[in-house]
């Protein structure tokens, strides 16, 4: 079977359903819907706009904003262009923009929704051309109205499989992000199939909020868009999350564990656990009780929960199970086009693992404990880095990934850690950070963990409470962490106990830099910044950052 590019998927449904509405944007409370018509004409117009600048076909066109309806329409006429995407995160700072747009060479940007406008907008060189989505204050040489004045560009080209589609730079947790060269092929066939693993539909809703610069969001919700015909709503803001969620009704919902963990706040903030657990344990009331929860999450349509980006508690995903969300975990990167694994159906005896390879992907465990991973949805290259192209990719063309892990009998994998990750405490042996942080969130107080310790004898964990953790008796907080200690060094082999755990003043973001736009802690960062916190005299097993 021919693969079918997103572009003749999108001329598809213009055709056959021009009624239907695609993309939900809410703007000051009010929701305007994008049919397939109006999709397919404002796409028509903005890429009228970039031919009449005669660039060279397959110029590097970036887009910096939040998620929104003209981030699909912009990445639409792009392609219809005939011309390469490159996102950059919205939460990116100057450095970041600076650097992805000299490493790409982009003669123009479409600037959208931002949190820091100005500042952000400073930072692209005065000889880019600016095209500005519809949202206030955003300074452009051209603006969303004077774009949609053009005539539209009616052709319907139809781009080789194996020309560029996208240049995607990582979040860029060790050092300048790397960009990722997806081709037609890879991308596509990637969305494509997707929609038989995760059995996605045009029946099904979706939100996107998660980064479109982020590979998940852009391959499995916006691209898979095209071969679904799925809708997709957007949100006004971070402020208005939950109602946003709520008006959606999503059938297919994924996020990260960082929002999975502050789902679960959220509810034991209104219910506390003692009580949450005894009513769970009455037969008709935990349904009803179960049902409330998911309903005012907003995920009371939902059948199926994924989560993703980073690791996730077992514990966080049996809490959800307990309520009735089933969270499948899924694995992927930006090199493989974000499609290695998924646990989908959900299986409760497979917590913990990171699901099995999907249909066409091959996996294998190298003699070092690296996972690696091969398939049509691998990327081309690094832009412009050969040399690092070769580092990561084997003779035989497997991604070496930098993950270690295992594969069970049934082919499903776990994740033990980044080889990268891995340190040598004073003692020269060897920490993997990552199982042992998983354990220690299993204390709902926890929102942000990160242990570590290479100059030091053993291992220490630092960690950020959250929010309604603030709140409660500080002396209950701190033997309830000590009790967490105490449970968690107990499974660990001597080498491997913590020392003590320090509570952090400030909680760890993408604006201080040490979390990545897709949430990952940028370890180094955070080791450089606490330096003298972390190789300083501490006492008690539970101690604050003064």
């Amino acid at each position: 079977m021919t693969l079918a590019t997103p572009l003749e998927m999108f001329y598809q449904w213009e055709e056959t359903h021009p009624e239907t509405v695609y993309l939900k944007q809410p703007v000051e409370g009010v929701t305007k819907d994008f049919t397939w018509r109006e999709t397919a004409l404002q796409a028509r117009k903005v890429a009228a706009v970039l031919l009449a600048m005669e660039l060279p076909k397959g110029s590097n066109i970036a887009i910096l904003s939040k998620n929104c309806a003209e981030w699909f329409i912009t990445d639409l006429a792009i392609m219809l262009a005939g011309h390469v995407s490159v996102p950059i995160y919205s939460t990116a700072g100057e450095k970041t923009i600076r650097y992805v747009l000299d490493h790409a060479q982009c003669p123009v940007i479409f600037v959208g929704k931002l949190d820091d406008t100005e500042k952000q907008v400073a930072a692209i060189d005065g000889n880019i051309t600016k095209l500005a989505f519809p949202y206030p204050n955003i300074p452009a040489d051209k603006q969303w109205d004077e774009i949609l004045q053009a005539e539209p560009y009616m052709d319907k080209p139809v781009p080789a499989l194996d020309s560029i589609m996208t240049i995607v730079y990582t979040s860029g947790s060790t050092g300048n992000p790397k960009g990722v060269v997806h081709n037609y092929e890879s991308i596509c066939w990637a969305a494509s199939n997707s929609l038989d693993e995760l059995t996605v539909d045009q029946n099904d809703r979706i939100l996107s909020y998660l980064p479109l610069a982020h590979i998940t969001e852009r391959v499995l919700v916006e691209i898979a868009s095209f071969y679904s015909g799925m809708r997709i709503n957007f949100l006004e803001s971070l402020d208005t999350f939950s109602r946003d969620v709520n008006a959606t009704e999503p059938t297919l919902f994924i996020s990260v564990p960082r929002l999975w963990t502050r789902f679960q706040m959220g509810v034991l903030a209104n219910m506390p656990q003692k009580k949450l657990d005894f009513l769970l344990r009455i037969p008709v009331v935990s349904g009803l009780v179960s049902k409330k929860i998911r309903t005012k999450l907003g995920l009371g349509k939902a059948r199926l929960c994924a989560s993703g980006s980073a690791p996730i508690p077992a514990s966080t995903l049996e809490w959800f199970r307990k309520i009735g969300v089933n969270i499948s975990e899924g694995w992927g990167m930006t090199e493989n086009s974000a499609y290695g694994t998924s646990c989908v159906p959900f299986r409760a005896d497979k917590i913990g693992c990171i699901g099995r390879a999907y249909k066409g992907v091959d996996i294998r465990i190298a003699e070092d404990g690296e996972i690696q991973v091969k398939g049509p949805c691998n990327m081309k290259e690094y832009y412009l880095e050969p040399e690092k192209t070769a580092e990561v990719l084997t003779e035989d063309g497997y991604l070496k990934t930098g993950d270690k892990g295992s594969i069970d009998s049934d082919g499903y994998i776990k994740i033990t850690g980044r080889l990268k990750e891995i340190f040598k405490t004073a003692k020269g042996k060897y920490i993997a950070p990552v199982p042992i942080e998983s354990k220690l969130m299993a204390n709902s107080s926890i929102e942000q963990v990160c242990v570590t310790g290479s100059q030091l004898k053993q291992p220490i964990g630092l960690v950020v409470l959250s929010l309604e953790a603030l709140k409660q008796d500080a002396d209950e907080i701190e033997q309830s962490l000590l009790a967490t200690l105490n449970e968690v060094n107990a499974t660990l082999e001597s080498h491997a106990v913590l020392d003590h755990l320090v509570i952090m003043k400030d909680e760890w973001t993408v604006d201080n830099g040490l979390l990545t736009p897709t949430l990952k802690l940028k370890r180094h960062n955070l080791e450089e910044q606490y330096d003298s916190l972390i190789n300083g005299e501490l006492r008690g097993k539970i101690s604050k950052q003064q």
